[in-house]
């Protein structure tokens, strides 16, 4: 699958620090030291509607991630799906009158758009659900073949009593795991499963859905051996970071850690990083409730992707937060302000703001204290009464390149 053009991004004359993440799994910050090229994977959208906000938060979180790491001179071998078979899909193009194939193109072109505006550095790897299905048949017969698959009806399960570290990325026991295992597209209550908790990974075809064959019959994979089985074929097992919106720790990140762990025997991922959910009208962002903002409707009505980008960018990406349109508009302004300063060429001195905003970012993707920091230098560079710091005389063009380098924002 085609991902969206790659922005040219400025080669800083400085090396950043080693980046520290905070683990879901073990609830501590980790230093994240890649032996050559860091391996990134984020789980991606279900094109069955716009791009919100909501999503753009978290591409933007782990676009901070891909960027902290190149600054700090590691290369990165980033990773995403789009899962343009499941369940939401075939139910809204069903709904709309429309191919379900022709709708996930659509809608995954939009994604490509909005992602290009607000310059995320594109996955090397953009993967489809149904261009992974061979790799999903591989990897459930490994799963066959380490005894953790059973069959109920035309559906295949994976046994979560397989692995014994079942638990550890969410740290969550079974009381708090079944509903939330309901509510997130499980199916806990399901005759003839040996474990409430365990999940399909081959769902047997069903009338008027899309299926393909496989050894076990016509059908398609589950969601969550989608991830893992095309992450395993570009990463390898024990890639470096597993990232995605917080709603994905359990399940979805739970299962592919144990998948990963019973065919392997080594740890699907080092470390787990989830971005906060972003509400609206005092709920979270939820294509059910239809409390949204899209990308492109803001970007086709003329607001400027980088003041989208810095209103995602005020917020710790690990924070929930809601959408306002006042914030919206003080970013505009902000931005606005920043082109002024940056024009002017000579500025407050740039050495310390390029420490700090990598240093921050550097830091958990502190980017709020990384905005303040640029926020401190344009106030100096344009002072007030005329009392602005023009010493250095090149800071505009290191300020310049340092935004677009580490905060992604072109100005």
């Amino acid at each position: 699958m085609r991902a969206w053009s790659a922005p040219e991004v400025p080669v800083l004359p400085v090396v950043g620090p080693p980046v520290q993440l905070h683990d879901t799994a073990t609830g501590r910050l980790r230093t994240s030291s890649p032996a050559g090229a860091a391996r990134l994977y984020v789980c991606g959208i279900t094109p069955y509607d716009a791009t919100h906000m909501g999503h753009a938060a978290t591409y933007v979180a782990f676009d901070l991630l891909n960027r902290a790491w190149r600054s700090a001179g590691h290369p990165v071998t980033y990773v995403q799906n789009v899962t343009d078979v499941d369940d939401p899909l075939l139910e809204r193009a069903d709904k709309v009158k429309i191919d379900w194939v022709e709708l996930a193109e659509r809608e995954t072109e939009l994604f490509r758009q909005d992602m290009h505006a607000l310059r995320v550095l594109p996955p090397d790897h953009l993967v489809g659900a149904v261009e992974s299905i061979p790799w999903a048949v591989a990897y459930i017969e490994r799963l066959q073949a380490a005894g953790s698959i059973y069959q109920v009806e035309s559906d295949l399960y994976f046994s979560v009593s397989a692995d014994s570290t079942f638990g550890s990325v969410s740290g969550l026991d079974r009381a708090q795991m079944t509903p939330l295992f309901a509510e997130r597209g499980g199916d806990p209550d399901r005759a003839g499963k040996k474990d409430p908790l365990d999940c399909v990974v081959w769902r047997g075809e069903r009338p008027g859905e899309p299926s393909w064959d496989s050894p076990f019959g016509r059908g398609r994979p589950g969601w969550h051996i989608e991830c893992t089985a095309i992450s395993q074929e570009h990463l390898g097992v024990d890639f470096d970071v597993q990232g995605g919106g917080s709603d994905l720790v359990f399940p979805h990140h739970e299962m592919c850690a144990s998948h990963a762990h019973v065919a392997s025997g080594e740890r699907f991922a080092q470390g787990y990083a989830h971005a906060g959910m972003v509400a609206y009208d005092g709920e979270k962002m939820s294509k059910s409730r239809g409390n949204l903002v899209f990308v492109s409707q803001l970007r086709n009505s003329d607001v400027d992707p980088m003041a989208l980008r810095l209103v995602l960018l005020r917020h710790h990406y690990r924070s929930d937060w809601e959408w306002t349109d006042a914030a919206l508009w003080d970013a505009v302004d902000t931005i606005q302000r920043w082109r002024k300063a940056l024009s002017l060429g000579a500025g407050a001195p740039s050495a310390p703001v390029v420490e700090g905003v990598l240093a921050a970012l550097a830091h958990d993707l502190d980017a709020p204290t990384a905005v303040d920091v640029v926020e401190q230098w344009v106030a100096a560079t344009l002072g007030t009464g005329g009392l602005a710091d023009t010493s250095d005389q090149r800071a505009g063009h290191a300020v310049h390149q340092l935004i677009d380098a580490a905060l992604g924002l072109s100005l």
